[in-house]
């Protein structure tokens, strides 16, 4: 890699852009960004249980096509697609970074008991699967206890933030005894000061640090 390093970002919900681009702004404002979003896909894994082979593709062929345009590094900010993101990083020579792996490290790193605040349901499954095998790499005992806040993405995608981030905060006293917090989605980490405000325990959100891991991963394959 030579120059500015390009980056896509790959979006399943529209409400995940300005996080990640604030993320960015503050962390790595020199990276060139490019935005390929499929709102199709979050209405789609609304409906499974699990996420489905045809959708798993749908996804991958999406990272295969960002790096058809010359993408230095990929990151996808919908932490529903665990196992597609894993596929495609599989086949690429670029980074291609998962939305919530660098935050759950920084969780461990604080104890073994670590709170999450989620708003979409159906990523619930994934992410703690994903919690597990990181703790497992890590040699850590570490348990998830999480929380889905209803409503409040439905109200997010309305456009009211305020409520969003009042109910996200509301549920966070739930888990003021455990080590660490973290804030499931791109989108959640709108309420990090609500939420901050109410524990006294560390609070992670996924953009910072998916983005501080994207440019160390980028930076190494230069």
């Amino acid at each position: 890699m030579t120059g500015t390093a390009r980056i896509v970002l790959i979006h399943a919900t529209p409400v995940a852009m300005a996080p990640v681009h604030d993320a960015f702004a503050r962390e790595w404002p020199e990276a060139e960004l490019t935005n390929l979003l499929d709102d199709g896909l979050t209405t789609e894994r609304a409906r499974q249980t699990e996420l489905a082979e045809g959708l798993t593709e749908r996804f991958v062929d999406l990272v295969r096509y960002a790096y058809r345009t010359g993408a230095d590094g990929i990151l996808a900010t919908c932490s529903a697609f665990g196992p597609a993101i894993d596929r495609a990083a599989a086949l690429l020579p670029v980074p291609v970074v998962k939305p919530n792996e660098a935050m759950f490290r920084a969780a461990l790193a604080r104890g073994t008991d670590v709170g999450m605040l989620a708003t979409f349901a159906p990523s619930v499954p994934t992410m703690e699967d994903e919690f597990a095998a990181e703790a497992e790499r890590l040699g850590s005992p570490a348990k998830l206890r999480s929380i889905v806040v209803g409503s409040a993405l439905e109200l997010l995608r309305a456009g009211d933030a305020g409520s969003h981030n009042r109910l996200v905060a509301e549920q966070a006293s739930r888990l003021s005894g455990c080590d660490a917090i973290v804030l499931a989605h791109f989108s959640t980490s709108q309420a990090v000061e609500r939420v901050r405000a109410r524990v006294d325990v560390p609070v992670y959100t996924a953009p910072q640090t998916a983005v501080l891991a994207l440019k160390e991963a980028v930076h190494g394959a230069a």
